[in-house]
């Protein structure tokens, strides 16, 4: 207490003590793959598709995180965890990345001209792009010669200006370079000369590891142990090694393995996990059962990909449907709540899907924990499935386990003020109160079964549950328990005939 030594009227702020839980975010996705530019290896925040792409790119041809993340956003995605991986951030400025990027030297103000080699060219033909002045003149406009060995392909009189002649929009018909996208007017007229492209020597097959990552250099997913707000994990470009033969089935198991691992770790998030490419239904089921076997409360899988446009061609591409699931958890958290499963709700931007299956096909799906996406007619193509990997069937729903990851990240977060107050029963009633309170308002949501408060949780922090002995070793203990919803997975409904004026009996 201060001390008052002449007489007079005094103001004090006094605190209660015990402050209200707030709930904290369940919708944050991670997702970890190929970009490309941007820095390799660096969670970065984005929430919206357009901070995306100035800081890593459009979309590249070989890679699928561009196409997970604007699927993402398309479903209804709000903020977005992004690590890419694979680059080399030691190449020294103005050679070509490791998908031969570079610039050219401007004339005047603006940002220079951005180009890279397309992945058809061939390593060993020497690539150069020369400027030259436009055969009908003008400040604002010139010629592009671009030579790929003893080949050359002209573009006259282009602009980087907006319009049919804008530089970006003709150079999409070219074989050995991609101009970037920028908005019209802002790049500047690119110097008259040769400019050589500088290829990389080889190309470095990824690993495990440049996914898996490490904790102490914070590389790949295990960096995000830092990030807390995270809750899904998605590794889309995983499949982009698969496909390529960059890894094997035993190395996509060890990826995804590494990923579950992560996630029980961390106890806050839940992987979501995409299949091989190309499988039906019986080969997904083998997958499932005998060759990866996952069994994890942290991480769930869904089946098939999905096809979707294009948008460097606008013809249909085939990408895994991790992305577009992450963006239909956040959508179901913000309009209904973390409690309430993330199914039967629409796949946006999705034009079929990759492989169709029959209702037998999914009895014997669902049982196992493949949560399958179906199309139905006049309902569009939707998410029928929410389990869980966990051969527990106390966790076999998603939302269950959604729901406790938020219940137990809030608790957390808003009760460190606990932490070397006086072990006694007052401050077991604060906690047992502020607790009690916040529980009371996750069950005006839905969120929790029963018809009054103490049916659907309870709360104890007692001299019971507190014995001396705990109290002698600064041990404070709070005992919660809480019923979760459960999803209405199967709904039956009874019909019977009866005799007309008999009475209906339970």
């Amino acid at each position: 207490m201060p001390s008052y030594l002449s007489p007079g009227v005094y103001v004090e702020e006094v605190s209660s003590g015990s402050k209200p839980i707030e709930g904290v975010g369940t919708a944050v996705a991670a997702f970890v793959g190929f970009a490309e530019r941007g820095p390799v290896d660096e969670p970065v925040l984005v929430t919206n598709w357009t901070q995306f792409t100035q800081t890593f790119g459009q979309f590249v041809e070989g890679a699928l995180l561009a196409h997970a993340v604007y699927g993402y956003f398309l479903n209804g995605g709000g903020s977005a965890y992004v690590v890419r991986v694979g680059g080399d951030p030691g190449q020294p400025a103005g050679q070509a990345a490791r998908n031969g990027r570079f610039e050219l030297p401007s004339r005047g103000q603006g940002k220079p001209l951005a180009l890279r080699a397309a992945p058809a060219v061939p390593a060993d033909q020497p690539l150069s792009v020369e400027v030259q002045e436009a055969s009908e003149g003008g400040d604002e406009t010139f010629k592009l010669v671009i030579r790929s060995g003893p080949d050359e392909e002209v573009y006259d009189n282009v602009s980087t200006r907006r319009g049919p002649a804008n530089v970006v929009t003709a150079l999409r018909k070219s074989k050995w370079v991609v101009a970037e996208e920028t908005k019209a007017g802002t790049v500047a007229v690119p110097e008259v000369g040769v400019h050589p492209v500088v290829l990389p020597d080889e190309r470095r097959t990824v690993a495990v590891d440049d996914y898996v990552g490490d904790t102490d250099e914070r590389t790949g997913f295990s960096g995000l142990e830092a990030v807390d707000d995270v809750t899904m994990l998605c590794v889309p470009d995983l499949m982009t090694a698969y496909q390529s033969g960059a890894l094997d089935l035993d190395g996509v198991k060890a990826v995804q393995l590494a990923m579950i691992a992560h996630c029980e770790l961390m106890s806050d998030r839940v992987a979501i996990l995409d299949p091989p490419p190309g499988m039906r239904p019986q080969q997904v089921k083998d997958w499932r059962l005998n060759v990866a076997g996952y069994d994890s409360k942290y991480a769930t899988l869904y089946w098939p990909w999905v096809k979707v446009a294009d948008p460097r061609s606008g013809r249909p591409m085939v990408v895994p449907p991790s992305g577009h699931v992450a963006g239909i958890w956040a959508r179901n958290d913000d309009t209904r709540g973390v409690h309430k499963a993330p199914a039967n709700e629409v796949v946006r931007g999705v034009l079929e899907l990759d492989a169709s299956m029959t209702r037998r096909d999914h009895d014997q799906l669902n049982p196992i924990g493949v949560n399958c996406l179906r199309f139905f007619p006049g309902q569009g193509i939707r998410v029928w499935g929410a389990r869980t990997l966990s051969s527990d069937a106390e966790w076999r729903y998603l939302n269950v386990r959604r729901l406790f990851n938020y219940l137990e990240k809030s608790v957390l977060n808003s009760t460190q003020w606990v932490v070397f107050e006086p072990n006694d029963e007052f401050l077991w009633t604060s906690v047992e109160r502020i607790i009690a309170m916040f529980l009371r308002r996750v069950w005006r949501s839905g969120a929790l079964f029963g018809r009054t408060p103490e049916e659907a949780f309870y709360v104890k922090c007692d001299a019971e549950n507190n014995p001396p002995e705990n109290r002698d070793a600064g041990i404070l203990t709070v005992d919660i328990g809480v019923a979760p919803v459960k999803p209405a997975e199967f709904v039956v409904f009874r019909l019977s005939q009866f005799a007309q004026g008999t009475e209906l009996r339970e």
